[in-house]
């Protein structure tokens, strides 16, 4: 009797069950990671760029508006065109456009006077006397008849009996009329010697012993010392009486930029 000789059946060794689906997460995960490596890469230069051109902007509107606000002597702010962007226009000192406010406290010796301000084609490249031209500059000044009446107030104390009572605008006639207890003056804003003035049409000194003359006077100190003698060129052209105050537009073209002192004894541009 032949005895059947047992056998046994080896088994090669299988695979894994996981071992795909590892391999799998593996292949996705270092794409993922080379995608987070990618995108970090890209992300620090444009972080630079943007910083660069926040500190670019930021540099710039201090400029400009200290300049500005060293003019008027009140505080000022400053923006630019955004394109192309302001870093590239700072490296290369030209400038397409540039818009600036002041606060309206005041404009040298003028209360409640306001300026806004669009300059257009600033190039700093400068030499010698010159830190470069301004290819337009057009501005408003806006001076309410608050402002008026404490302008005369504080900077004109012997006609505060003109603006004891208020300070009232005509618009259909263009004229400003001080009015006090006793006294009482007309006033018609006009264009003189490339500025603001405040030419007396009607006199009524009752409380007073003021001529026309020496109102006259007065009030050509006021507007001078506040609207002439600005810097590169700048000259009034037009002039009008609102429901509010008085408005006038100032303009200069083709300007340069001087590297002293201007026309006003301010060394205000020097340092842009």
């Amino acid at each position: 009797m032949h005895q059947e000789q047992a056998t046994s059946r080896i088994s090669s060794p299988s695979e894994p069950s996981g071992t795909p689906t590892r391999a799998r997460r593996g292949f996705f995960a270092n794409r993922t990671s080379l995608v987070l490596i990618l995108v970090i890469v890209l992300l620090v230069p444009l972080a630079g760029l943007i910083g660069a051109e926040l500190y670019a902007r930021n540099t710039a509107d201090s400029k400009v508006a200290n300049a500005v606000q060293c003019e008027v002597e009140d505080s000022a702010t400053a923006s630019f065109a955004t394109s192309p962007p302001v870093l590239w226009q700072y490296l290369t000192d030209h400038y397409t456009n540039i818009s600036v406010e002041t606060a309206g406290n005041q404009v040298r010796s003028a209360k409640g006077m306001k300026i806004t301000l669009n300059i257009d084609d600033v190039n700093l490249n400068g030499s010698g006397d010159s830190k470069g031209t301004i290819g337009a500059l057009n501005g408003t000044i806006t001076w309410s008849a608050d402002g008026i009446k404490e302008s005369i107030q504080d900077a004109i104390p012997v006609l505060g009996s003109f603006v004891t009572s208020k300070v009232t605008t005509n618009p259909g006639a263009g004229t400003v009329e001080l009015k006090g207890l006793l006294d009482k003056a007309t006033v018609k804003p006009q264009i003189e010697d490339n500025g603001l003035s405040l030419q007396v049409v009607e006199l009524s000194a009752l409380g007073s012993n003021m001529s026309t003359d020496k109102v006259q006077k007065h009030l050509d100190e006021l507007t001078s010392k506040a609207t002439k003698n600005y810097p590169l060129g700048i000259h009034a052209d037009t002039v009008k009486v609102t429901n509010s105050g008085v408005e006038a537009t100032f303009s200069t073209q083709n300007a340069t930029i001087p590297a002293s002192k201007s026309k006003s004894g301010r060394d205000c541009f020097s340092q842009l």
